[in-house]
């Protein structure tokens, strides 16, 4: 199946994507993601990236996601 097919039978926004593969990629370093930082990697903002995790974090994918904390940016805890 080709990149291009893939991407349009996902259920996720490209910002979803590129977000879930952030996880994906660090969750075997770090359990604990802030959205602000979250979004200076990916160039998002910290409200984009809140918004785009409660998909992911209600979605079936390899990663579980809950959101932890409000401190200085919404905290989500990641289990791989």
């Amino acid at each position: 199946m080709s990149a291009t097919a893939q991407a349009t039978d996902s259920p996720l926004s490209e910002k979803q994507r590129r977000i879930l593969e952030y996880l994906q990629a660090n969750a075997d370093e770090q359990t604990y993601f802030k959205s602000r930082l979250i979004g200076e990697e990916l160039g998002l903002s910290a409200k984009e990236v809140g918004t785009n995790m409660t998909t992911i974090a209600d979605g079936d994918f390899s990663v579980d996601v809950e959101k932890w904390g409000y401190s200085s940016s919404t905290t989500w805890m990641v289990d791989a």
